[in-house]
């Protein structure tokens, strides 16, 4: 089929990637020139394990071609995907103004039917009022569309492994010819006529999904409610850490045992830093803004945000007590993107806590396998360095913000003989207490003695 993606970010940039590696003709368009000129030239925009020889792999098949030519690309397809931003307004409320530009884009430019599937995160009802907008902004009315909700469950990281092994494919349609057009999309991912780059290019047999055929409203709530969801567990999680440093209790042993029961599972049963990146903190606001606007009680969300925002606070109560006097102390900070096998700092813990430490006085050595690009323009002033081990050299305290397979496997032995004072703050769990008292740390971590 001919497949057209508006929008080349994290989400558009996969979809347009894995559903050409699916076979299908795929448009991609961007306003941001700059980005479509690095892809023309064969160069990855953002870090994506996969990503790039997908891509590559499907521009030798001809199969994936990008333009800045909106109307161009609107033409070329017969489904077009929306995957354009839906940040947060102050009062939480998901601004959809991009949505809406698309909208008009699409009315304007079209000479055929199309098929209008909703790829970004977007609150419900939004399907209606994109319907609404499409006739609206059509010139003469002569031109059918028709709307679908295809909400995205992509983790970044593992976002192209997801796609081709998705848990489900979730469509949102209002007719059965939507529906069917929708299934011959994902026929390839389903029946996995594809080349998996995860697997070597065989996939196992017990990797498929399900897709399940919804309303528009259901499809768009589905996506807010699993994020909402994903985000409480955390928060929970934060808050039995709490209660476990109160009592001499031990957050791991409590959460592992919590996880075995099936009902429950481990699955985002992790104490921390709490939740960053671009969805979890944009959806829970967007849906408790949501909520309030049609009159429903979702209180438990607002606590879940809460207690996420104080865990930067609970962080450095750790580092003053480590500490004492932060102004004048060098401090490794390990780790910038909001989570491991990503470069995106959106909504990252990380930055916060280098906020913080300036505001205080501290000299910060930073480091991360993929995000100092694009932290630098952020924080140009602060040190950075790409091994780790350079982060902590001369270092007072070293702060562990990401949780990178590479800072679990690090030697501190080898990294304390470089440091002023074996000091480590783990805002991510990822050492075992005893072995590093062993090795002669003051160490602090969230929920363990």
């Amino acid at each position: 089929m001919r497949l057209t993606v508006i929008g080349c970010g994290y989400v558009g940039l996969v979809t347009g990637a894995c559903l050409a590696a699916a076979g299908h003709e795929v448009f991609c368009t961007d306003i941001d020139e700059n980005r479509i000129a690095q892809l023309s030239a064969g160069k990855v925009p953002i870090y994506e394990e996969h990503l790039g020889e997908v891509l590559q792999r499907a521009v030798k098949e001809k199969k994936i071609s990008y333009t800045t030519n909106t109307g161009e690309a609107i033409r070329a397809g017969e489904v077009i995907f929306i995957c354009v931003g839906t940040p947060p307004k102050e009062s939480g409320e998901a601004d959809l103004s991009a949505i809406d530009h698309v909208a008009r884009q699409i009315a304007m430019e079209a000479r055929t039917p199309k098929l209008v599937v909703e790829k970004s995160t977007v609150p419900a009802l939004t399907g209606v009022q994109l319907q609404k907008a499409l006739a609206a902004y059509s010139p003469d009315g002569s031109i059918k569309f028709q709307v679908a909700s295809n909400p995205e469950f992509l983790r970044e990281g593992t976002a192209v492994g997801d796609f081709f092994h998705p848990d489900r494919i979730v469509v949102g349609v209002e007719d059965e010819k939507s529906a069917e057009t929708l299934r011959e999309v994902y026929r390839p991912i389903l029946e996995k006529q594809f080349h998996c780059p995860v697997h070597a290019g065989k996939c196992p047999a017990n990797t498929g999904g399900e897709l399940l055929v919804t309303t528009i409203s259901s499809a768009e709530l589905i996506k807010h409610a699993s994020n909402s969801f994903l985000a409480l567990k955390i928060s929970y999680a934060n808050v039995i850490a709490d209660l476990c440093e109160r009592i001499g209790a031990d957050v791991e042993e409590v959460t592992h045992a919590m996880g075995l029961d099936p009902r429950i599972g481990t699955q985002f049963l992790k104490a921390g830093l709490g939740f960053g990146g671009f969805c979890f903190p944009k959806d829970i606001q967007a849906f408790i803004h949501l909520s309030a606007a049609i009159g429903v009680d979702f209180d438990m969300l607002k606590a879940a945000e809460r207690v996420n925002k104080q865990r930067i606070d609970r962080f450095f109560d750790k580092v003053h007590k480590a500490l004492w006097v932060i102004r004048g102390k060098r401090v490794a900070v390990l780790g910038l993107a909001f989570k491991a096998n990503t470069d995106d700092i959106r909504f990252a813990p990380a930055l916060e806590v280098i906020r913080r430490l300036l505001e205080e006085g501290a000299q910060i050595q930073a480091t991360d396998p993929q995000a100092i690009s694009r932290t630098k323009p952020f924080f140009p002033n602060i040190s950075y360095v790409d091994d780790p081990y350079e982060a902590v050299k001369g270092a007072d305290a070293a702060l562990v913000c990401t949780e990178w397979p590479a800072y679990k496997k690090m030697d501190w032995e080898k990294a304390g003989h470089q440091m002023s004072r074996r000091l480590v703050i783990d805002g991510r769990n990822l050492y075992d207490p005893r072995k590093m008292q062993a090795l002669g740390f003051e160490y602090y971590s969230f929920g363990r003695s």
